[in-house]
């Protein structure tokens, strides 16, 4: 990319000096860095950088003040073919995105909405934060997006996320003051990823950003009819334009009972404006801070949170007409005995059921953590995750997803691959020869950790690995 078009070099120029608008455009001149979240629920910092450098060479540096990231420094193309992506160990992420999470700080068993939850990359590490506990609930209003977030949910091995389809104004009216916290990462102009989308260049404009400022308010307050009183909502962009965030916290700040939080940041950053084109602005908001992509390598953002300091209860409550949707448990008859016929097969001690709640949907089992709640289960397009298929004998076939989750507990019924072709057979849904004593369904395993479920047949090992997982290009070396 040759720099940032005239029309953004100006806007900058105006809000930072020549000086930035120069910093800015050469920065996006640059190749795009890439950083990992490490996906604490499944491995650790010291096994992962092991493995990435020597199986793919794949080198990194550790980020001091955010322990959990990686900076990838050598094979960068390799970092989305590797086994460990696909099966979550980590999360390819920019630094940036990263922080709104963190600011908003949820704790397991808290009940969570991140409202814009597409593609998952916050979704997921606020489910990680909350130990996969509690209830969190991912909102995403484009339909073709929601199958993108569903597939991270499960690549990360979330179970303590459900994810719905609506408006945020619609889903205002159900939830009224229902949640502990909220994230508002809002769809933006996106000013603060031209370097990682070069598209954003060749149309922004201050007239586009103060179009989009419209839906971002109703967004915005949506989440605050939805979080309790006392409760906070975590608001960021990734734009660095006072039209789509210090001028939409100013109006609410004007309306509602919220107050801004002082937060730190574990990175660069910069107080919001207070004054902007001779307009004050409520004098609170320098308490909020912008990321300025050119000073931290990664994307530009903007985050602020807010505390609720009164009730907004009104009469606008709707209860929603859905599809009555049955939760049960361990001990529930209709999967009783299934359930407890699996985890002897694979010999999980019985008492790891009673951590989660279960669904049945026609001969489908999807299970979640226990502690996962909601009035309206109809309303979801999916809670949990996969956890298997009653076959016609009314035994479960038990899925990779939950051999994923339950990979600790599985003592039986195991196979190790040691060899690539086995390995690429497996990854591709095919069947593999080989000797072992083992039949009926069983677990693969890879260098130590669960990669699927299989069946053994007269012809060798049938991979179950997901279909929307063979898509992808794996580097097996």
């Amino acid at each position: 990319m040759s720099g940032v078009s005239e029309n953004i070099f100006s806007y900058i120029s105006s809000l930072y000096g020549d000086a930035a608008a120069k910093e800015f455009s050469d920065f996006i001149k640059k190749e795009y860095s890439l950083y990992i979240r490490i996906n604490r629920l499944k491995t650790d910092k010291f096994k992962l950088v092991k493995k990435l450098n020597e199986i793919y060479s794949i080198s990194t540096e550790e980020i001091s003040s955010v322990p959990f990231v990686l900076k990838i420094k050598g094979n960068s193309e390799a970092v989305g073919k590797t086994i460990q992506h696909i099966i979550g160990d980590y999360y390819i992420q920019s630094l940036s995105s990263m922080i709104p999470p963190l600011v908003l700080s949820p704790q397991p068993g808290e009940k969570i909405l991140d409202l814009c939850a597409a593609p998952g990359s916050k979704t997921t590490e606020l489910g990680e934060m909350m130990n996969n506990d509690g209830t969190l609930i991912a909102n995403e209003i484009a339909l073709d997006r929601v199958k993108m977030l569903i597939y991270n949910l499960d690549r990360m091995n979330l179970i303590n996320a459900g994810v719905v389809h609506y408006k945020g104004e619609w889903l205002s009216k159900i939830y009224s003051e229902h949640f502990d916290k909220i994230l508002v990462d809002a769809p933006c102009s996106g000013l603060g990823i031209v370097q990682k989308k070069g598209e954003v260049n060749n149309w922004w404009s201050k007239e586009r950003a103060e179009r989009i400022g419209d839906v971002q308010l109703r967004l915005l307050i949506a989440a605050i009819k939805m979080v309790k009183t006392d409760g906070e909502v975590v608001y960021s962009t990734c734009t660095l334009t006072p039209e789509e965030n210090e001028f939409i916290i100013d109006k609410v700040l004007k309306k509602y009972p919220v107050e801004i939080v002082d937060i730190d940041l574990p990175v660069k950053s910069h107080e919001g404006f207070t004054r902007y084109n001779d307009q004050n602005l409520d004098p609170s908001i320098a308490k909020s801070r912008r990321i300025l992509p050119w000073e931290i390598d990664s994307d530009g953002f903007f985050i602020v949170k807010l505390r609720k300091t009164g009730s907004t209860i009104s009469p606008e409550i709707e209860i929603p007409k859905v599809h009555n949707i049955k939760i049960l448990n361990s001990s529930s008859r209709e999967i009783r005995n299934p359930l407890k016929k699996v985890f002897s097969e694979f010999e999980i001690n019985e008492e790891i059921a009673e951590q989660f709640n279960f669904i049945l949907k026609n001969n489908d089992i999807f299970f979640f953590n226990k502690n996962w709640e909601d009035n309206y289960p109809g309303l979801f397009e999916r809670i949990g995750t996969k956890f298997g298929t009653i076959d016609k004998n009314g035994d479960i076939i038990l899925h990779t997803q939950a051999a994923q989750v339950l990979q600790k507990e599985i003592r039986a019924k195991i196979f190790e691959i040691d060899n690539f072709s086995d390995l690429k057979k497996y990854l591709d849904g095919g069947i593999f020869k080989t000797k072992s004593n083992l039949t009926g369904q069983c677990v693969i395993k890879y260098e130590g950790a669960v990669l699927g479920t299989a069946v053994v047949t007269a012809s060798g090992i049938k991979s179950r690995f997901p279909r929307a997982k063979r898509t992808q290009n794996i580097s097996l070396s």
